[in-house]
């Protein structure tokens, strides 16, 4: 039974775009004990897959923690397939407050030791002793209250985009770093003083409210929903955002707009910006800020270091990044010498603008492509690709691609092959054949023609 994706992420995108549906993007955790994980994300998985459910979930021991991407006509069938556990039923789907068809690409359910890194190995530290729960409008009023300490317990690429008034923004990359870091800053405030904290979607705080209960705080309070629940709320009961920017989130969006200030710069010239974007460089792959200008003019490169790298031929490149974390798996968190005007930590509650509407230069152009076969082998020693031809037809001079989950999108033209293993200048269906890759592929990936 297929228990992983198929499909590469533009190949997703591609169905998406022709089916026209509506999709939603949400998130949702609950901690619960789970004591086969493996065969719970196995039985989410197949149900999933069968309502085109997209994104990225963790199963834990302790609990769940997803967010997805549902065709909106499943939205109700995907909320049956959590209530069917005793643990899910009544749970709360917190819905993005900007919807973006391709926010996830592919289905990802995978088991891991927790669902939220704590670095914690406490065992009389208990995660369902929580912190009061406090909606949009109890969050704002506690807010005004001088005994108040307000804390984001997120990391420093996604406060410095966003956050609430007067909130401490601890300048961490990981929300384990955070805890003993407040616990130490707070500790003469754990009798008089209310611990008031907040997190995207709530899942952090949850665990956040817990342990500082359990270090003694006596007035522990969390924003429930996180910051996805709280601007919903706000709009639909007319209230004050005490929250000003963007709300960082971990899809292709990189954020969603919660007010029209602007709190951040362009970390490389320093213009008022809060759009984030990943180095191009696959060696790279630093997450920075980036304005539409410098985007244009360094290529989505974080240096001329790495755009002079993007302009090497692919098998050069490749061979720079031989032996190192690249692509995909590599997710270097803002921070580095070249970002001249990178903020983190203490952070200013003066909106640098406002929003405007501007060209939107962060969309991919489609590439026209005709499919042409599929990967059968790879000769590692030899570096050569063997493809079995199943719809149209191929010759030397074709700009070709090479497109997999893993291998990405590669780019190449066709300047020699051996079809059913004889020297040829091109091939039909049926036939087999090889060519020499700089880079690996897998049975996977899918063989197209790109066309003029």
């Amino acid at each position: 039974m297929q228990l992983y994706n198929t499909l590469s992420a533009e190949e997703r995108a591609q169905l998406i775009d022709e089916a026209g549906q509506q999709r939603l993007t949400l998130s949702f955790y609950a901690y619960a004990k789970i004591e086969d994980p493996k065969k719970f994300r196995d039985d989410l998985f197949i149900q999933w897959n069968k309502l085109d459910a997209l994104g990225r979930t963790y199963v834990a021991k302790e609990g769940i923690n997803a967010q997805m991407s549902v065709p909106a006509e499943n939205f109700e069938a995907f909320r049956e397939t959590l209530e069917a556990y005793d643990f899910m039923r009544g749970i709360r789907l917190n819905v993005a407050v900007e919807h973006d068809d391709h926010s996830f690409l592919k289905l990802t359910v995978k088991v891991r030791d927790k669902i939220v890194a704590d670095g914690l190995n406490d065992e009389t530290f208990d995660v369902t002793n929580i912190g009061v729960h406090l909606k949009a409008k109890e969050f704002n009023q506690i807010l005004e209250d001088p005994n108040t300490i307000v804390v984001d317990f997120r990391n420093h690429y996604e406060s410095e985009i966003g956050h609430f008034k007067g909130a401490i923004t601890p300048d961490v990359e990981t929300f384990r770093e955070s805890l003993p870091i407040i616990n130490e800053q707070l500790k003469d405030f754990k009798e008089d003083k209310n611990l008031v904290m907040y997190c995207t979607g709530g899942i952090r705080c949850e665990k956040a409210s817990a342990y500082f209960k359990h270090q003694g705080f006596k007035n522990v309070f969390q924003l429930e929903g996180g910051i996805i629940n709280y601007a919903k709320q706000i709009k639909e009961e007319g209230l004050e955002s005490k929250f000003i920017g963007k709300n960082f989130v971990f899809d292709h969006r990189l954020g969603e707009r919660i007010t029209d200030d602007i709190v951040s710069q362009c970390h490389q010239c320093g213009k008022p910006c809060d759009n984030h974007t990943n180095c191009l460089n696959d060696g790279c792959h630093l997450l920075f800020i980036q304005c539409d200008e410098c985007k244009a003019a360094m290529e989505n490169c974080c240096s001329t270091e790495c755009l002079e790298i993007t302009h090497l031929p692919l098998a050069e490149q490749v061979k720079l990044r031989r032996g190192k974390q690249v692509g995909n798996k590599v997710f270097r968190k803002g921070k580095s010498e070249n970002l001249k005007f990178k903020h983190s930590g203490e952070l200013s509650d003066i909106a640098l603008a406002k929003t405007q509407e501007t060209k939107d230069i962060r969309q991919k152009i489609k590439i026209k492509k005709t499919l042409v076969g599929k990967a059968e082998h790879y000769f590692v020693k030899a570096q050569v690709a063997l493809f079995v031809v199943e719809k149209n037809e191929i010759k030397l001079g074709d700009k070709i691609l090479i497109s997999g989950p893993t291998t990405g999108n590669q780019e190449l033209v066709l300047e020699k092959m051996f079809v059913n293993g004889s020297e040829n200048s091109s091939a039909k269906v049926g036939d087999k054949i090889t060519f020499e890759v700089p880079f690996r592929i897998r049975l996977s990936d899918k063989l197209y023609k790109l066309d003029a």
